[in-house]
């Protein structure tokens, strides 16, 4: 399990986590040296061009294949989302997937950029409650791209009172 110690708290992966498993890169040597750091510390890396993602078909084939998902994979955002609850993870490190060029995508498909990105977080806190790092690096020719916030957690009830009844007087 790849729990994080006091003395790790210079670590990328530690800072990144921190705030967000998803982290934005402008400059492609900036991120460059970010990859070396996860491949030297022996994440698993997925790199994705997304200047080929010309449609959310192209996208769903680029995921797909790199990360090597079943061929009932429904290449829908729900099957995303379930295909990327069963990536490997290493326990010892952790997975980093690299999108370089994502505000193309971003301009031809707004919607579903955000979507995955939310998926991204949403699965990277999934993997963090069994010791597991997944982060999402993120890099944009455009420096001032900016996306809503994702992985929102809801305040909700707790299990004995999540239904109205079982709070009634």
């Amino acid at each position: 399990m790849a729990v994080f110690r006091a003395d790790d708290l210079q670590r990328l992966d530690w800072r990144l986590l921190l705030i967000s498993p998803i982290a934005l890169y402008y400059r492609p040597e900036v991120l460059t040296k970010d990859v070396t750091w996860f491949a030297s510390h022996g994440y698993l890396i997925n790199h994705f061009d997304c200047r080929t993602w010309e449609t959310i078909n192209d996208m769903h084939t680029a995921l797909a294949t790199e990360l090597t998902f079943p061929d009932y994979y429904g290449r829908n955002l729900n099957a995303l989302n379930d295909c990327l609850s069963d990536l490997v993870v290493p326990d010892d490190s952790g997975r980093a997937l690299v999108f370089s060029h994502y505000d193309q995508v971003a301009h031809r498909l707004p919607d579903v950029a955000w979507s995955v990105l939310n998926i991204l977080a949403i699965q990277a806190r999934h993997f963090l409650l069994f010791g597991q790092r997944l982060v999402a690096l993120i890099q944009s020719d455009d420096p001032q791209i900016k996306f809503e916030p994702v992985g929102a957690c809801p305040v909700s009830w707790n299990g004995s009172e999540w239904l109205n009844k079982n709070r009634s007087l």
